[in-house]
């Protein structure tokens, strides 16, 4: 068969290990998943409340057009209806960005350590792919300026970034945008945008009243907790979200997804619940780092990622052996390090008190 050449070698996303998996691994009868940065508070009760009252014809296909979340994201967000494009998870945004501008020619710009579905989509479709190591956790964007050129079409830049967390800082967000060329697409990918409480950072779709080549992605996965409806979006002009439409699979959001991603953008103080109990976790991870002399990372995202100064692949299976499922650095290009979404309250401290056992039996930390 003539398989494209760029897919020789690749391999499909590698997600964390499942409860299930991990109860079957070790015997265990609970399991606390902190390793794929879901929601511990769930979603709002408005979601299972509209899932109760709301019945659902399974013969039917969903709206393809999205019009009822789509009127009321926009309300929410202030922008027009014909501004949104709506994905299976973000992740469908950034396959479809790739296969409407990269292709064999042309270069895409990124950071790296960053979200590897970037690199992933981009390799798929045979475009070169630069990437500019990150500084103390930072996008380096000026050294993302220089590798800039007139084959250039799309710079992803991830804020927070994953895995992070670094927020990308105002000011220098300001001076990069305004010294890509308007040719250049400038993907501003916000997936933990609700968890940020930096009072200096802007809402990113005031970029788009200025520039034509900014587009903002979005979530319900991370803190409206809806990681199993799979609803991502797009906020961009509308002459480049109407370029962008073409490449959407028809009926991408079903019609159970549409109606509880509007049931929880209903909710904001539910969000605001989320927003300061995850800070709160937050300052307990960076005090336990404080008090053992360990490095962590300044996260404005819903996970933090600790340098444990031992090998990341062993603190992951001795956390699991544990109950506690984490994600080991070595996945994620920055070895030596683990991240850990935040859990609730109970959980933190939990986690907290086995991995301060583990670091002490390996001789990291004293007691």
């Amino acid at each position: 068969m003539k398989w494209k050449k760029q897919l020789a070698g690749m391999k499909a996303y590698q997600p964390g290990k499942s409860i299930d998996d991990v109860k079957k691994m070790y015997g265990l009868s609970s399991i606390t998943k902190l390793a794929s940065n879901e929601n511990p508070l769930g979603t709002s009760p408005k979601v299972p409340q509209f899932i109760e009252d709301h019945g659902i014809n399974f013969a039917r296909y969903p709206d393809g057009y999205s019009g009822a979340l789509r009127k009321d994201l926009a309300e929410h967000l202030q922008v027009s209806e014909k501004q949104l494009l709506f994905g299976n998870g973000s992740d469908e945004i950034i396959l479809i960005i790739s296969r409407a501008l990269l292709q064999p020619g042309v270069n895409t710009v990124m950071a790296t350590p960053t979200f590897p579905q970037y690199r992933h989509n981009a390799q798929i479709e045979g475009a070169e792919v630069r990437e500019v190591e990150l500084i103390d956790g930072h996008h380096d964007l000026e050294g993302m300026l220089k590798q800039i050129d007139e084959q250039t079409s799309v710079v992803w830049l991830c804020s927070p970034n994953n895995p992070t967390g670094n927020l990308i800082q105002q000011a220098k967000l300001d001076e990069f945008i305004s010294s890509v060329s308007p040719e250049v697409l400038i993907v501003l990918d916000e997936a933990y945008f609700e968890y940020v409480t930096d009072t200096e950072y802007r809402n990113a779709i005031d970029y788009l009243q200025t520039y034509k080549n900014v587009v903002v992605l979005r979530t319900f996965s991370k803190a409206y907790g809806l990681a199993a409806f799979r609803v991502g979006y797009a906020i961009g002009n509308e002459e480049l979200i109407a370029n962008l439409d073409p490449l959407r699979e028809p009926f991408n959001n079903t019609s159970l997804s549409q109606g509880a991603a509007s049931a929880a953008l209903s909710d904001q103080v539910f969000i605001e619940k989320c927003r300061i109990e995850n800070k709160q976790g937050i300052d307990l991870f960076e005090s336990f780092c404080l008090e053992h002399n360990l490095f962590i990372y300044p996260s404005q995202g819903n996970f933090v990622l600790i340098n444990i100064k031992t090998d990341s692949d062993k603190v992951f299976e001795e956390l699991m052996k544990k109950g506690f499922i984490v994600r080991s650095g070595n996945a994620l290009g920055v070895p030596g390090f683990i991240r850990i979404t935040v859990g609730s309250i109970d959980q933190n401290t939990e986690l907290i008190e086995k991995l301060e056992k583990i670091l002490i039996e390996l001789g990291v930390i004293h007691e």
